[in-house]
């Protein structure tokens, strides 16, 4: 097989942002031999782009052919062969068959959505490509024992979004996709602009609940205020006969119904 010039015209079609990083056409430990299977990875580390492309001591680069940063952008590193999956448990998916995929992420921070979202897709267009099945499409942790990337994706689940896209239905995110989306936030911070989904339902509920035990507690002080104003009104009575305690009563209750309460509630409550 020749050296693999088509894959920046694969990435552009999974309409995601791709860039083509120079040189890619030439780059490659020699052209890929053969095209049977697809490995995803997580690079271990943030802003890694060029180890994915030079390597490190002792491994040189290229290490795979794209690199998929953390907002979604495809980075189409090399077009021959790389040092991506060795020793692989599958003759389907060592260097000389397979092209591989590392993905933005240090192995312990929550997927964004729109990465996920490139990810299914860039491997469901290479399957189409060079056509293969979403079966063909493995966790770099499913080919090699010694491996744990790309952490927390349930590839099962990963192959079926493949294969929907594949067949052009929408890709469905899953609940955990969903739980862990993140979403800019009025009351965000420029260190931390945008909270995960989860976060944010969790924390209006937590919210709720302190508006709700501080209504309660103002609902039984306003009873205690009418108790005490119609003893209040029944005092005064006694002593001055002249008084209608029922009237006087009335008058301060539609005083105080006409009373508007006003909550001011912080943008951010303490210690979220």
């Amino acid at each position: 097989m020749p050296w693999l010039t088509q894959l920046a015209d694969v990435a552009q079609r999974t309409g995601c942002p791709v860039v083509e990083v120079t040189g890619w056409r030439t780059r490659g430990h020699g052209p890929q031999p053969e095209v049977r299977g697809i490995v995803c990875h997580h690079t271990a580390g943030w802003a890694d782009m060029h180890i994915v492309r030079d390597g490190w001591p002792g491994l040189d680069g290229p290490l795979s052919h794209f690199w998929l940063r953390r907002d979604g952008t495809i980075y189409v590193v090399a077009a021959g062969r790389c040092w991506h999956n060795a020793p692989s448990t599958s003759p389907d998916h060592d260097n000389s068959s397979s092209i591989g995929i590392e993905a933005e992420n240090d192995g312990r921070a929550p997927w964004p959505a729109v990465q996920l979202a490139a990810f299914k897709a860039l491997c469901a267009e290479l399957c189409r490509e060079f056509g293969l099945t979403a079966a063909a499409v493995k966790g770099h942790k499913e080919v090699n024992r010694q491996k744990v990337d790309p952490h927390s994706i349930d590839m099962t689940a990963f192959r079926a979004e493949v294969a929907r896209l594949m067949k052009g239905e929408p890709a469905m995110a899953t609940a955990k996709e969903t739980w862990q989306h993140e979403l800019k936030v009025p009351f965000g911070t420029p260190e931390n602009p945008s909270w995960q989904a989860g976060n944010i339902l969790v924390n209006v509920a937590k919210w709720s609940l302190e508006q709700r035990t501080t209504l309660a507690t103002l609902g039984a002080k306003l009873d205690a205020l009418m108790v005490a104003n119609r003893e209040l009104a029944a005092a005064l009575a006694a002593h001055h006969a002249e008084i209608d305690p029922h009237a006087l009563i009335a008058r301060i209750e539609a005083a105080i119904e006409g009373i508007t309460i006003r909550l001011d509630v912080p943008d951010t409550p303490a210690g979220t």
